[in-house]
């Protein structure tokens, strides 16, 4: 079975009696020390912006996490600040672990299904030696993750710059609003019991464009697109900017935008600009 090499993501793991503990009050996402799949998590800044994110898991009496290389040195400086004199172990296995994708369960490495949306299949860690043997075109995880919605750190939006609510980690299990404090906690409560989250992910048909370019509703910026796969990708837009009146465009060409399946916000119609 092919597994896809995700190079730009780097591997975490958090063991030990406090892991657990640790892990729940400083990351937005459930934290659970038991079997089943991978959930999404962000680590905030006190003003709400997504510092890094990526899925967790636990395997081997331990959470397995990904970040992206970009802010894998952060995060794990951040980590070792918040655990304080914690019992818990925090080991960056870049040296010595790999993440893949696969849209079938391997039979071998550490596998979780990725639970933010239909289609993604599972996220795969393995060791460096076995990564060799997987593939290195990235397109058939774009195409999965992009046909679902889900925007991404690096790929889509760079750290700091980007509210939890922004990527929908509000409705795709990402933030665990039955828990208590976690850094950032403040804002993301305030934006859900307000209702003043107006960006949301959809999907851009394109012509053409790369990642970070602007989309624009007649001549107003609306937001941007991440990384393109075959004519699309997951743009964060305005949604009150996008009307029928205001033409959408990237890069000087007519976008096609519209929601994703799992979407439970409105977007005037349940697609636009078709």
């Amino acid at each position: 079975m092919s597994v896809t090499l995700r190079s730009d993501r780097a591997v975490l793991r958090f063991s030990g009696r406090d892991a657990q503990k640790l892990l729940n009050d400083v990351i937005t996402g459930h934290v659970e020390a038991s079997q089943g799949p991978a959930r999404w998590w962000a680590l905030l800044s006190a003003q709400g912006k997504i510092q890094a994110e990526g899925l967790i898991g636990w395997a081997e009496d331990a959470f397995w996490l990904d970040v992206h290389n970009s802010v894998a040195d952060d995060f794990f400086k951040r980590m070792r600040l918040y655990k304080l004199r914690a019992e818990v172990t925090i080991e960056d296995k870049r040296a010595t672990h790999r993440v893949g994708w696969s849209p079938e369960a391997p039979t071998e490495g550490i596998v979780h299904a990725d639970a933010r949306a239909e289609g993604l299949g599972f996220r795969v860690i393995d060791t460096i030696e076995v990564a060799e043997g997987w593939d290195a075109d990235i397109t058939p995880y774009l195409d999965a993750r992009i046909a679902a919605g889900i925007p991404e750190q690096g790929a889509d939006f760079p750290a700091d710059s980007t509210f939890a609510h922004d990527a929908a980690m509000d409705i795709l299990g990402g933030i665990d609003f039955d828990k208590g404090c976690y850094v950032g906690q403040e804002v993301v409560s305030r934006m859900k019991h307000r209702g003043t989250a107006r960006r949301r992910p959809v999907i851009a048909v394109i012509a053409t464009g790369e990642a970070g370019t602007p989309v624009l509703a007649g001549e107003r910026d609306a937001g941007a697109i991440g990384a393109v796969a075959n004519g699309k990708a997951v743009g964060i837009v305005r949604l009150d900017r996008i009307t029928d009146s205001a033409p959408t465009s990237v890069g000087g060409q007519p976008a096609q935008l519209t929601l994703p399946a799992w979407a439970t916000y409105a977007f005037g119609e349940s697609a636009a600009n078709e």
